[in-house]
């Protein structure tokens, strides 16, 4: 298999992320919430395989015909913002203007992060909280708060997508990465593991989960503080 036929393969791995977020939407009108946290956690899998692909096979000069970088929002707006979304209106958690007030906020601070171009940072992290309520939810689904506590910690986390503050990438943030790639690992498999027992037949599972998470959220802010003045 030659350069460009490996390029083109990356882009079409990226392109699975789609029938990945169509299984989960419709598992989720459905309300089996337990498929629909399955099918994004292996489309949040493949989200961050196939970045290290695309740069391994240089996929803007071998496979130009297609735009992989608007591909993959496309893909992560469905997967990240939009389903997730859905899910937590629809499972009841929040209940009367509450799960409007969610949604709202989530889709529209999200579409405007989206299009920052400011998201990235030197070091490859984000600035501000990226998006990802595809992990924020499944956590709530987890440890199903009270819903107040839920509406705080969406607004909180929109707040946080315009702060300068930094939020790790697994894969391509260096500092800490043989730390943080391992346990970005680990929350997929929690997530799956928690997702599949139905957020109920596997409290190992959850902890692990919010274990995890907790890292995810803190460990950019933690390195933002810590690092030496140059």
């Amino acid at each position: 298999m030659n350069i460009r036929t490996k390029a083109l393969a990356v882009h079409l791995l990226t392109a699975t992320g789609a029938v990945f977020a169509m299984l989960a939407m419709l598992a989720a009108v459905n309300g089996k919430w337990d498929m629909m946290f399955v099918w994004l956690v292996i489309a949040f899998f493949v989200d961050g395989v196939d970045g290290p692909l695309a740069r391994k096979y240089d996929v803007k000069s071998n496979a130009p015909m297609f735009d992989g970088v608007l591909l993959d929002l496309i893909i992560d707006y469905l997967t990240y913002v939009f389903i997730p979304a859905y899910a937590l209106f629809a499972s009841g958690l929040l209940a009367g203007w509450t799960g409007w007030f969610a949604i709202i906020i989530i889709t529209f601070a999200s579409a405007m992060y989206f299009a920052d171009t400011r998201m990235k940072t030197k070091d490859n992290s984000f600035q501000g909280f990226p998006g990802c309520w595809n992990m924020a939810i499944i956590v709530i689904f987890a440890t199903t708060p009270n819903h107040w506590v839920i509406l705080g910690f969406v607004s909180l986390l929109a707040v946080l997508m315009f702060l300068p503050l930094k939020f790790v990438h697994p894969v391509r943030t260096e500092r800490w990465r043989a730390v943080t790639l391992p346990i970005a690992l680990a929350w997929v498999g929690f997530a799956a593991w928690a997702a599949w027992g139905n957020f109920t037949a596997v409290p190992t599972a959850n902890f692990g989960l919010l274990a995890t998470s907790t890292y995810l959220l803190f460990a950019g802010i933690t390195q933002q503080f810590t690092e030496k003045k140059s």
